[in-house]
């Protein structure tokens, strides 16, 4: 049997401190604490759609706001991923999903190129969900794409409730990113790119 893609990565600054680990051949089994309930339940939901075993252990500074919990979460994940994907060796490196929620319907189109980017075409009708401010879920995908070196798509394509257009873009994200990452037999181990390197 190959061996299993993992990561772990330890971040520690005056505003947060977070260890996270990653198991790109899991089974979508997490342990999430982050101290934002509907943050953990995004995390939780991405894990579970991606196939991936997830911890995350983040203290941050919430008596301010969110944000940098939020942002440096999407930073840790992004850098492991990366860090398990070791050069980006063998796999898909293309994936996308459509994930249909009641009646949003969210799409998401993945470049696992080491070229990161992030086109971001999601609105929000209301600035909270639960506690959390629906304008931290675009930095969250940010600094995931960023760290990962994921170009990422991302778009509702239409949708009222503001739940279900987090929710399904976590879902569309890790569905995407589940088909990239996995091993491509036709690749032979290689880095899929003419190039010869990502």
């Amino acid at each position: 049997m190959a061996e299993r893609r993992t990561a772990e990565v330890v971040r520690e600054t005056k505003e947060t401190q977070i260890r996270l680990t990653v198991d790109l051949d899991g089974t979508g089994v997490s342990t999430i604490s982050t101290g934002i309930g509907f943050y953990d339940h995004m995390l939780e939901s991405f894990a579970r759609h991606g196939g991936f075993d997830l911890t995350v252990q983040a203290k941050g500074d919430l008596h301010i706001d969110m944000h940098h919990t939020v942002e440096d979460v999407g930073i840790v994940l992004g850098q492991a991923v990366n860090k398990a994907l070791d050069g980006f060796k063998g796999i898909r490196r293309f994936g996308h999903a459509y994930i249909p929620m009641d009646e949003t319907l969210t799409r998401c189109a993945l470049d696992l190129s080491n070229r990161p980017y992030l086109i971001w075409k999601v609105a929000f009708n209301r600035p909270k969900v639960g506690e959390m401010d629906t304008e931290l879920f675009k930095e969250f995908h940010h600094a995931f794409a960023m760290n990962a070196g994921a170009c990422v798509h991302l778009e509702t394509l239409y949708g009222d409730n503001s739940h279900h257009i987090a929710e399904s873009g976590f879902k569309a994200l890790a569905r995407a990113l589940r088909t990239a990452v996995e091993i491509d037999p036709k690749a032979g181990g290689q880095a899929p790119s003419t190039k010869g390197v990502l």
